[in-house]
């Protein structure tokens, strides 16, 4: 089968484009020939046959920036010229939607969260109306939704909410629903009567991940750190969704100096940076100033790199050189950094984060000390002590935790649920 993907951008470090770099593998295992079209390809080069270019679907475009600013932002009192704005660009997209579909000979397509989140109204209208002339099958991959975003997606005018409203998600007898947790399947069953299959984001568990290696063991002397020191690792953006104000008062708790907190995430992700002021503010009131080391200026996801004048650290370093990993976050739509770190054989601290956590991982029987609320009960520090230090238990939960990701959420689960998707397919 010849299987076209629309997606915004692709090939960069969000979860759209790596769950579908992985859909892709499997695509292709499966026998299938994949084709792509985007308004953006990141780090890598176009294959000219396989991936088409079509800058109006970028999210950075001016076309989509303009629309997003109008209908969201600083909206016009009168939104007539945006709604023929969004009008006239979707009408370009969905033509060059539908010339691609009939020059690639596309036997099925794939919108990657296009259809589902309005971050580019333009692109998701444009989708919507090529489907209308193009007689194929359509799976959606919904990784979030307008509802989940607060007010981020309400427009003051009732005409932009109606036409959100009437585009996101996709609806249509052709179209058929994957979503990526049980909370977003039973709210599009009862909120659209849509019925979709859960396909969970998933990770390699057949290639090395978080190994300790020549390369990666200079990371503590490049923090500052001693052999001694004992790492937890905090492997997320610094965003307040995250809790990383609990990750620093459980250093607090254990009282113990040779404990070090590694926050990978930098404060450009906090817009206005007033989550990240209130981290320092607790770090300095607490006098964990030589325990907490930000770690961004080494650390990224782009891997090993060394010149003459720097040294920098994958995300999969990071988790080589730590000893558990923490991850309070109160609310993720999946949660790819608790899989990725039962993927490096770490223990992990979790916060039970809404809605997915209990329901869609923790479930499963993995082995983790989970806060409710955030709360650092006196025997929850005392089991995250003993997870730490105990080097049998360590060891064992890191080992059972992984066999136990491997069954539920490795590459073979995705195979799985991606021939389930095309067998409903009519």
């Amino acid at each position: 089968m010849r299987i076209g993907i629309i997606i915004g951008r692709f090939g960069g470090v969000d979860g759209v484009s790596l769950e579908t770099e992985k859909w892709i593998a499997v695509f292709e295992k499966l026998g299938h020939e994949i084709f792509l079209i985007s308004g953006q390809f990141e780090n890598k080069k176009i294959n000219i046959e396989h991936e088409t270019l079509v800058p109006e679907m970028s999210f950075f475009s001016p076309e989509s920036y303009w629309g997003q600013k109008k209908a969201f932002f600083f909206p016009e009192a009168n939104p007539a010229e945006l709604l023929t704005h969004i009008e006239f660009y979707s009408d370009i997209i969905s033509k060059k939607i539908i010339d691609w579909v009939l020059e690639k000979k596309i036997d099925l397509l794939l919108s990657e969260n296009a259809s589902a989140l309005p971050s580019h109204i333009e692109l998701g209208l444009g989708i919507k109306k090529a489907i209308k002339q193009i007689d194929i099958p359509v799976i959606t991959h919904d990784h979030d939704f307008a509802w989940e975003r607060g007010d981020r997606y309400v427009s003051p005018h009732k005409l932009i909410n109606e036409l959100v409203g009437e585009t996101f998600p996709l609806r249509s007898q052709n179209v058929y629903h994957a979503v990526i947790n049980s909370h977003a399947q039973k709210t599009l069953k009862r909120k659209f009567n849509i019925n979709s299959v859960v396909v969970p984001n998933v990770m390699d568990f057949d290639k090395p991940f978080g190994q300790l290696n020549e390369n990666n063991k200079t990371l503590r002397r490049d923090l500052g750190l001693k052999q001694t020191d004992i790492i937890l690792s905090q492997i997320t953006r610094i965003v307040r969704r995250k809790g990383i104000e609990t990750a620093i008062s459980l250093v607090d708790k254990l009282d113990n100096k040779n404990i070090k907190l590694i926050i990978t995430g930098s404060y450009a992700d906090d817009a206005g940076s007033l989550y990240y002021n209130e981290l320092i503010d607790l770090i300095h009131k607490l006098k964990l100033s030589n325990q907490i080391i930000f770690a961004s200026h080494v650390v990224n996801n782009k891997g090993l790199r060394v010149n003459s004048n720097s040294r920098s650290y994958s995300l999969s370093d990071a988790y080589a050189n730590s000893r558990a990993v923490t991850y309070f976050s109160t609310y993720e739509g999946f949660g790819n950094a608790f899989i990725e770190a039962v993927l490096a054989k770490q223990p992990i601290f979790v916060n039970n984060y809404k809605p997915v956590y209990w329901p869609d991982i923790g479930s499963k029987g993995f082995k983790t000390v989970m806060l409710e609320d955030n709360i650092l009960t006196d025997d929850a520090v005392k089991n995250i002590n003993e997870m730490i230090f105990n080097d049998k238990l360590n060891k064992e939960i890191s080992e059972y935790n992984f066999e136990l990701g491997k069954k539920y959420f490795s590459y073979n689960t995705l195979e799985q649920k991606l021939v389930e998707l095309l067998s409903i397919i009519k």
